[in-house]
């Protein structure tokens, strides 16, 4: 859920709260997962400029609007998990990104975001 509110942001122009609104309004999900996801969506809106500087760092030879808006908006979510949301063990995060890549992407893009957030994951251990 997290994922499609940010994806609605982006790409339809919303405010990170509309995007919230349509997303969650629509799911019959339980309200400690609307609860997660909308930390989450809202964690990755609040570190932006953090996140796709790392993004801009490890993604070499690629341009952030270059990206599938799918694949960088997965990034984006993991990277904000990996550095502020520690709660989450890296492996669990990183498959589940992988994982998301796959389903909702391109074939290639489970070996593109795991490529970089195994580059991110360092940064977990620099900040700490």
């Amino acid at each position: 859920m997290a994922l499609q509110v940010l994806y609605l942001s982006e790409t339809c122009n919303m405010s990170l709260e509309d995007a919230l609104t349509a997303t969650l309004s629509e799911t019959g999900a339980e309200s400690s997962v609307k609860k997660f996801a909308s930390h989450l969506a809202a964690g990755v809106n609040e570190n932006k400029p953090r996140i796709d500087e790392l993004l801009v760092k490890y993604a070499q030879n690629w341009d952030l609007k270059r990206m599938a808006a799918v694949d960088r908006n997965i990034l984006r979510l993991s990277t904000y998990e990996i550095l502020f949301d520690t709660d989450t063990p890296l492996s669990v995060i990183i498959d589940e990104a992988i994982e998301v890549a796959k389903t909702f992407s391109t074939d290639d893009s489970g070996k593109f975001v795991n490529g970089i957030l195994d580059k991110i994951k360092s940064e977990r251990a620099s900040a700490s």
